[in-house]
C-alpha cells in the first residue's frame, strides 16, 4: 500500500481501545495504529496496573488525504461523550500533540455543546506520554480471527502492529470498511487461501 512522505499523529481515548483502533484502521488516511496507556502520572502502566491511565488509540495520517478535524468528526460520532465515565480508564478524552490540535479539539466541542444544547463530558488535554499496550491487545479484533490471525502475525512479524494492511485488515474483522477497500486490500495480501477464506468469512 502507498505510504506517504510524511505522517501526522493524533491520540484519542474513547473506552476500551479495541473498538476505536479498528475503526480508525479501517479509514482511509489512516496509516498506522497502536493502542496503548496515557494521560495518567503512574510510571510504566500495564494493563492489570493502570493506575490513573486510560485506554488510548494512536494513530498516524496522511495529512494529505485526512485533516484532524475529520479524525475528530470519527472520534464525536463513536464515543459516549455526554456521559462521564465511571473508570478513568475508559474516560472520552483528546490527547493533543500541539496548540493546534488543542484548539481545534476545543472548538469542536464547544460546537457539539452548542449544536445539542448537552454537556459534553469528555475532556481535551495535552499529552504528556504514552505506554504502548501489550502485544495481545495490538490488533485484537485480527488476533482473534482464527487462522488468519496467527499467519498474518507470522508473516508480518515485528512489522505487524504498524503495518497499514494489518490495520485496513483488523477494521476490517471488525465490520467496519467498505467492500471496494476489502477487495482491494485482499487482492494485494500474498497468503494462503485458508486465511483469505477466513477472512472473507468474518467480512
Amino acid at each position: 500500500m502507498h505510504s506517504p512522505s510524511a505522517t501526522r499523529t493524533a491520540t484519542f481515548g474513547m473506552g476500551c481501545f479495541w473498538g476505536p483502533d479498528a475503526r480508525f484502521g479501517a479509514t482511509e488516511g489512516v496509516v498506522r495504529t497502536r493502542v496503548g496507556y496515557a494521560g495518567g502520572t503512574d510510571p510504566n502502566p500495564s494493563y492489570y496496573s493502570l493506575g490513573d491511565h486510560t485506554e488510548v488509540v494512536q494513530l498516524e495520517y496522511d495529512p494529505e488525504t485526512l485533516s484532524y478535524e475529520d479524525l475528530l468528526e470519527v472520534f464525536w460520532s463513536n464515543h459516549s461523550w455526554q456521559t462521564p465515565s465511571r473508570k478513568r480508564q475508559y474516560r472520552g478524552v483528546v490527547l493533543a500533540h500541539n496548540d493546534e490540535q488543542y484548539e481545534t479539539a476545543q472548538r469542536t466541542k464547544d460546537d457539539l455543546a452548542e449544536r445539542t444544547g448537552a454537556t459534553v463530558e469528555t475532556e481535551i488535554e495535552v499529552l504528556e506520554s504514552i505506554t504502548l499496550a501489550e502485544d495481545y491487545h495490538q490488533k485484537y479484533e485480527l488476533r482473534s480471527t482464527p487462522v488468519a490471525g496467527d499467519e498474518l502475525a507470522a508473516l508480518y512479524g515485528d512489522e505487524f502492529v504498524d503495518s497499514t494492511v494489518v490495520a485496513r485488515l483488523n477494521g476490517f474483522v471488525a465490520g467496519h470498511g467498505t467492500e471496494e477497500q476489502r477487495r482491494r486490500v485482499l487482492a494485494a495480501l500474498d497468503v494462503p487461501a485458508t486465511v483469505v477464506a477466513e477472512l472473507r468469512r468474518r467480512f
